[in-house]
């Protein structure tokens, strides 16, 4: 941002987290620019009004700084709506989310935004003129702002902030007309950053795609492009390499057990504390031990359950994205026991540990889809039988250790390249974030850049 200039000529703002500002800039409250601060509620019955299409029912996950996220929207119907008129939101509103783990987000409410209802968890800040709404849009994701989000709830010592503590809250301001020129340099200048931003998240997805098909290729097909194939018998399994054995996963295998859930403590087990895996453990194909919570120190840990290495990992309970998630323990972790929500699979004599994770990741999504049941589209179970038939072709020993070494060393290229293309994406959200900090509270003159 060093291509800004800044105002010519500042003030004291007299607001801590503000500093200085251009000499003509406002400091206000935001309840002296916002006549409505106040927030929805549930509707009566909870959640079990909640329906697939009707009127659009927001909440905190669908608030973004970038724009309403609407891919998990709730609905409700014209009869429950018409008790939710106290809550209504109209084009031009800026949603602020007040409680939970995303409290502070924020963003402005579209103007072609047909009508919509928030629950408690979301504060409407209702500004006028339209301009002002903009502007309060722009402040709200800006540090100063941020700052006395985290001040008043941890002032208060709550975990949420409440109407007052909002419209207490400080802005900076500039006259409408400079207002509407910073706002519209702004929207280009984040345009451009989102744009790059979009292109670098479907390269991320690329990658991903691409170290998908190579597991999948290599565990199912194998690293010899002319081995002779045949026909295995099995739809969705298709053609296999003719000297790979076809059979199902409970030949391979020489246990299946499941662990304990007991009711653990909100943190990550000390060293030589005993602890319970959770199921997030697994997620990703690599096993992570500090996806753990600690066992209390009065119940009687059950050794029996301790991860060994080698032994196989498997969701059995999760989201449908993530049941079926599979990953190798690496090495002993004597305090750390299986949990309930996850299969422990012992390998045979005639799979390694990496090779029968893989198959089951390959095979095992497949049958996810068909056989995974739940009483909810967020959780859904695969049982032990499903694991256990999964009809899956199979090399001999060393072919299997020279797949697994030939994919290990590809998928690890595709890793880095994909950490490297995060950190770019990090750093343009952070060269967004602080431009839009930098224009809103004065530090830079964006007038004649228009």
């Amino acid at each position: 941002m060093s291509h800004f200039k800044p105002y010519p000529v500042y003030k004291d703002s007299g607001v801590e987290w503000l500093g200085r500002v251009p000499e003509h800039w406002q400091v206000k409250q935001l309840k002296y620019l916002a006549p409505h601060i106040g927030s929805g509620k549930t509707p009566s019955g909870g959640a079990e009004v909640y329906q697939d299409a009707g009127v659009l029912f927001l909440r905190s996950q669908n608030v973004y700084e970038d724009g309403l996220r609407l891919d998990d929207a709730a609905f409700i119907s014209e009869e429950v709506d018409q008790e939710m008129k106290g809550s209504r939101v109209v084009p031009g509103d800026v949603l602020l989310n007040i409680t939970g783990a995303s409290i502070g987000r924020s963003c402005l409410v579209p103007e072609e935004f047909e009508r919509a209802n928030v629950n408690q968890h979301v504060c409407i800040i209702r500004g006028e003129p339209p301009v002002v709404s903009k502007w309060i849009s722009l402040c709200l994701p800006s540090k100063p702002v941020q700052a006395q989000i985290d001040f008043s709830q941890n002032g208060a010592g709550r975990e949420g902030l409440n109407f007052e503590q909002i419209g207490n809250m400080f802005i900076t301001l500039p006259h409408a007309q400079e207002a509407n020129k910073i706002s519209s340099r702004l929207d280009r200048e984040t345009a451009r950053i989102d744009a790059l931003i979009e292109k670098k998240t479907r390269f991320i997805e690329l990658l991903r795609e691409k170290r998908q098909a190579l597991i999948i290729h290599a565990i199912t097909k194998g690293l010899d492009p002319n081995v002779k194939m045949k026909d295995s018998g099995v739809k969705w399994l298709g053609e296999t390499p003719e000297h790979w054995e076809l059979l199902p996963l409970k030949r391979l295998i020489s246990s299946i057990g499941q662990g304990w859930s007991p009711e653990c403590e909100a943190r990550i087990p000390e060293e030589g504390e005993w602890g319970v895996v959770k199921v997030g453990c697994v997620n990703g194909g690599v096993f992570r031990p500090q996806e753990s919570k600690a066992l209390p120190a009065e119940m009687e840990p059950r050794p029996e359950l301790s991860l060994r290495a080698g032994d196989v990992l498997i969701s059995r309970a999760n989201t449908r994205e993530l049941v079926g998630s599979c990953a190798v323990v690496p090495r002993d972790y004597p305090y750390l026991l299986l949990c309930d929500k996850l299969y422990r699979v012992g390998c045979g004599e005639r799979v390694t540990p990496d090779f029968l994770a893989a198959l089951v990741t390959v095979y095992g999504r497949r049958a996810v889809e068909i056989e995974a049941t739940g009483a909810s589209s967020s959780m859904v179970n695969i049982a032990q039988s499903v694991i256990l038939d999964l009809p899956v072709a199979v090399p001999g020993m060393d072919e299997q250790v020279e797949i697994i070494s030939r994919v290990s060393a590809a998928t690890a290229r595709i890793g880095r390249l994909r950490e490297q293309t995060e950190r770019s994406i990090d750093l343009l959200k952070e060269r967004r974030s602080a431009l839009i900090t930098a224009a809103v509270t004065g530090q830079i003159d964006l007038r004649e850049a228009v």
